[in-house]
């Protein structure tokens, strides 16, 4: 009896430890990654299968806008995510003490100004009204490619951060207006130009090269990325994620699906 009572608590034993490591195991070979829908989601689903034939489940959660993704991240709510450029994370860690860092590139999304009654920019109107994001990065942005078009001028060496303070020329007396970086395509009607971020214009069905009045350079620094928590970088995980971000594959994907609107930055 005793016997047969030490064989049935060995197999139990062995049933909880084999269950456990595979928990473990599972757990270990997923990532939970955070994303804007588009582009972002549609690069991550296109090798969901890829990784998953390496053992490794991508979960993606989509977010619809640019705060909760890094505070998710820090709280250890996702391991990685992926939504916006070294600037903007930069900026989004140093002022809410966040450990977070850059693991790979991916693409550069053109940042534009669209209008739906103004065909170029020597048909603006003085006192046009103008939106633009109004997070930090994304308006010091907007505001050098206004620069950059003659359509203000700013202070020497402004930078990214630059504000409305900085302007020190507005020939057309611009109006602007500043409102969260996801809501602008919505109020496209509502103002005469409206600056908008590459994947908010391309969800909103806009073609950055066929509907933009003005798009960044292709050369653009702003490199969209993925983030993760510090010292997690070299785990076998997220080398898999970086071998298949960066594949032949994804940058076939995004020249052919976006079509100029999204333009991949690895080799």
């Amino acid at each position: 009896m005793k016997k047969q009572l030490y064989i049935l608590l060995s197999i139990f034993a062995l049933v909880i430890f084999v269950s456990t490591g595979c928990n473990r195991s599972s757990k270990e070979n997923t990532i939970k990654i955070g994303a804007t829908p588009v582009p972002h989601g549609e690069i991550l689903a296109l090798i969901k299968d890829d990784l998953k034939k390496e053992n490794i489940n991508l979960e993606i959660i989509e977010f619809n806008d640019y705060i909760k993704p890094n505070i998710a991240l820090s709280d250890k709510e996702i391991d990685a995510n992926f939504f916006q450029h070294t600037p903007y994370l930069n900026d989004f860690k140093s002022e809410r003490k966040l450990d977070l860092e850059v693991l790979c590139s991916v693409h550069i999304e053109p940042l534009g100004v669209y209008s739906q009654s103004i065909k170029s920019i020597k048909d603006i109107k003085d006192g046009s009204s103008i939106a633009l994001p109004n997070g930090a990065v994304n308006q010091g942005r907007a505001f050098l490619l206004l620069e950059k078009n003659g359509l203000i001028k700013l202070k020497e060496n402004s930078g990214l951060k630059a504000t409305e303070k900085d302007i020190v020329k507005n020939p057309h007396n611009l109006k602007f207006k500043f409102l969260e970086a996801a809501q602008i395509p919505r109020i496209l009607p509502d103002v005469d130009l409206a600056v908008i971020n590459g994947n908010f214009a391309l969800a909103s069905d806009l073609n950055p090269v066929k509907d933009a009045i003005i798009l960044e350079d292709k050369d653009s620094p702003y490199v969209n990325i993925v983030a993760i928590r510090k010292n997690k970088k070299n785990k076998k995980v997220y080398q898999k994620l970086i071998q298949y971000l960066q594949s032949e594959k994804v940058k076939n994907f995004i020249k052919e699906k976006y079509n100029g609107g999204v333009v991949d930055a690895f080799k």
